[in-house]
């Protein structure tokens, strides 16, 4: 979540221990841990209220109808097949002209 690494953890809490000291750092990370689970909990909350996972799920809806549509209307696959009985017809053409000549 915050992307902090083993040796940035260790720096914390060596400043943590310096700064407040061995009797009363297990006190500052209880209150720390209560204040973020506190945060967690306001925050799923404002979720479930404004009904932003409902609202997240209608997008990815959206964005999945959108995707199949461009599919259904790429016809790169027909022109190509189009092209390619056209230049058969040419060639074939061409070779009835030769033959005629």
């Amino acid at each position: 979540m915050f992307n902090i690494g083993f040796a940035e953890l260790i720096l914390v809490l060596i400043i943590a221990y310096v700064i407040v000291g061995p009797k009363d750092l297990p006190k500052v990370a209880r209150w720390l841990a209560r204040m973020v689970k506190r945060a967690r909990q306001l925050i799923r909350e404002i979720r479930e209220e404004s009904g932003w996972d409902d609202m997240m799920a209608e997008t990815s809806d959206v964005r999945r109808d959108i995707e199949d549509a461009v599919k259904e209307g790429d016809v790169s696959a027909d022109l190509k097949e189009a092209r390619q009985s056209f230049q058969k017809s040419v060639t074939e053409a061409e070779k009835e002209t030769m033959k005629k000549s």
